[in-house]
C-alpha cells in the first residue's frame, strides 16, 4: 500500500468515525443554552478540533475491537500523540475544566484537571455513572446485562458477584496453582513456534494468549473452541458500530449458549468451576458476565505483548525483572514484572476513552453539570501529558512500585474507584506470569525492522507488527 493510500485510509477511517459522532448527535450546529452558574463551554472550533484529533482516531482503531490497519496507521501518524497535544490546548486555552462541548441535544463535558479525575472515578456509579449512552449502545450487542452497563441494583449485584470470582481484592488468585501452569504449557507452545520460523510474531501469540485464556475462564475443553473464538469476534465487531449496526441476536443467542454449555461443565481449576459454587439471584446472570472478562483478555494480551517490547527495548530494566523472576521462584507475585504491564497500559492505554454519564446535577469550583451530561476522561491526556510530567514518554516502572493515592497524578490504566476493572489483578497475574516465562533462560530483542527509542517512546504502539528474536 502506497503512502498516499495509507493517507487516503486514514482519512476515510477518521472522517467516518467523527461522522458517525455527528449523527449520533444530530450534527453540530447551535450550542447547548448556558446558565449563570454554567461551566465553561469550548468554542464551536474547539469542539470540532477535538472530535476530528481525539474522538474520531479512538473510533476509528476500534473502541471494542482492534482494526489492525488503522492501528498501524494511528501509529505512522502519530495520531495519539497528536490527541494528547490537542487536549492540552484545550486546557491551556480553558483552564482547569470540567470543560464542555459545544454539541446540540447532547450535553458533554471532558475532564480536564487531574484532581477531577479522581473526582469522577471515585464518585461512580453515583453520580458518575459507567453506564454511559455510547457504552450502552456499544456493549449491548454482547453483553446487555453485563455490569458495566447495569445500574441500580443489578448493577450492584453483579459488581459484586464479578468481584468475587475474579477474586478482585486478592493480589493473587486463589485459583494460581491451577492458571500458572497453564501459562507456562502456553509459553512452551509460543516458543516452539519462534524457534521454527526464528521469531515470535502477534498471531502466534495470540493463538497462544487465547487458548490460555479460555483454559482459564472455562477450562481444557474450550482450549481450541474456534467457534466461541469466532462469534466472540463477530459480535464485538458489530459493537465497534454502536447503534449503527444492527445486533446479531441470533449470533448473540449462539454466544450465550455455548458460553452457558461450559458454565454448566463447570471443569475444576477455571473460573468456570468456581463459578459453580457462587450463590446468584435472577438479576446475576452470570452467562452475560463472561464476554466482558473475555473482552478485557483481548486488551491485556496486547498490553502483555507491548510489555514485551519495553523489556526487549530496555536490557537493564529486563536484568531487574530477571532478578524479580528469582525472588520468587513460583511466579505468583513478581513486583517489577507487574509494574512493567502497568507501564505499558499507561503508555499505550487500551481504555484510552474512560466514560462516565452523570446522574444528576453536580457542582464544581468554576459552575454547575447538568444531570445526563456525559464525562469524558481522556487517560493518555493524563498518562503522557508531557508539559506536566517528566516521565511521560519514558518506561517508569517505578511508578507502580508505591502505593498510589488520590494525591498522585491520575495514572489510570484499569480506572480506579468502585467501577475500577474488577479483573486488575487476575490480569496482572497472568501477563507477569507469562513475561515471566518468556524471559526465563533467554535473551529476547526486537526482530530487524523495528525499534523503539527509549528516550522518547512513540504515542502509539501497533502491537499487531511487533516480532521478537529470543537466544537461549
Amino acid at each position: 500500500m502506497t503512502k498516499r493510500n495509507d493517507t487516503l485510509l486514514l482519512a476515510a477511517g477518521v472522517l467516518g468515525a467523527f461522522g458517525a459522532g455527528l449523527v449520533a448527535g444530530k450534527a453540530l450546529v447551535r450550542s447547548t443554552p448556558a446558565t449563570d452558574d454554567a461551566l465553561p463551554q469550548a468554542s464551536l472550533l474547539d469542539t470540532i478540533a477535538l472530535g476530528l484529533e481525539v474522538f474520531a482516531p479512538a473510533v476509528a482503531k476500534g473502541a471494542i475491537i482492534r482494526r489492525p490497519k488503522v492501528v498501524g496507521l494511528a501509529e505512522r501518524f502519530a495520531l495519539d500523540r497528536r490527541a494528547v497535544q490537542r487536549m492540552q490546548k484545550l486546557r491551556n486555552k480553558y483552564g482547569e475544566g470540567p470543560l464542555m462541548l459545544r454539541l446540540p441535544i447532547r450535553k458533554q463535558a471532558v475532564v480536564l484537571a487531574p484532581a477531577h479525575v479522581h473526582r469522577v472515578l471515585n464518585e461512580s456509579p453515583d453520580p458518575f455513572s459507567p453506564a454511559s449512552t455510547e457504552k450502552r449502545a456499544a456493549l449491548s450487542h454482547f453483553e446487555p446485562k453485563g455490569v458495566l452497563i447495569s445500574q441500580g441494583e443489578e448493577r450492584t449485584e453483579r459488581r459484586a458477584y464479578n468481584e468475587a470470582v475474579l477474586d478482585h481484592r486478592q493480589a493473587v488468585h486463589s485459583l494460581v496453582d491451577s492458571f500458572l501452569p497453564k501459562v507456562e504449557e502456553e509459553v512452551g507452545r509460543m516458543l516452539a513456534i519462534a524457534r521454527r520460523r526464528g521469531e515470535l510474531d502477534w498471531d502466534a501469540f495470540a493463538r497462544g494468549w487465547y487458548r490460555l485464556v479460555r483454559r482459564v475462564v472455562f477450562g481444557e475443553s474450550a482450549a481450541d473452541d474456534q467457534e466461541l473464538n469466532d462469534l466472540t469476534v463477530k459480535l464485538r465487531r458489530n459493537a465497534n458500530w454502536a447503534i449503527f449496526h444492527p445486533k446479531d441476536r441470533q449470533a448473540r443467542a449462539r454466544f450465550f449458549e455455548r458460553i452457558a454449555g461450559y458454565l454448566a461443565r463447570a471443569e475444576p481449576g477455571s473460573l468456570a468451576g468456581m463459578m459453580a459454587g457462587m450463590p446468584t439471584t435472577p438479576r446475576t446472570e452470570p452467562v452475560q458476565q463472561v464476554p466482558q472478562w473475555l473482552f478485557a483478555f483481548d486488551a491485556a494480551g496486547m498490553t502483555t505483548f507491548r510489555a514485551l517490547a519495553l523489556l526487549a527495548t530496555h536490557p537493564d530494566q529486563a536484568a531487574r525483572a530477571r532478578k524479580d523472576m528469582r525472588s520468587d521462584p513460583a511466579r505468583q507475585h513478581l513486583p517489577f514484572l507487574r509494574a512493567t504491564v502497568l507501564e505499558a497500559v499507561r503508555l499505550w492505554p487500551t481504555t484510552p476513552m474512560i466514560l462516565r454519564q452523570s446522574t444528576r446535577a453536580t457542582h464544581w469550583d468554576n459552575g454547575t453539570m447538568p444531570a445526563d451530561t456525559g464525562v469524558l476522561v481522556y487517560a493518555p491526556f493524563f498518562h503522557r501529558d508531557d508539559q506536566r510530567l517528566p516521565h511521560a514518554d519514558l518506561f517508569t516502572p517505578e511508578l507502580w512500585l508505591k502505593e498510589r493515592s488520590d494525591k498522585d497524578w491520575p495514572l489510570v490504566p484499569f480506572s480506579e474507584g468502585a467501577a475500577g476493572c474488577p479483573g486488575r489483578n487476575l490480569v496482572l497475574l497472568l501477563a507477569s506470569s507469562m513475561l515471566a516465562a518468556l524471559l526465563d533462560g533467554r535473551a529476547v530483542e526486537l526482530a530487524p525492522g523495528r525499534r523503539l527509542d527509549p528516550a522518547r517512546l512513540p504515542g502509539t504502539l501497533d502491537n499487531y507488527t511487533l516480532r521478537f528474536k529470543f537466544t537461549e
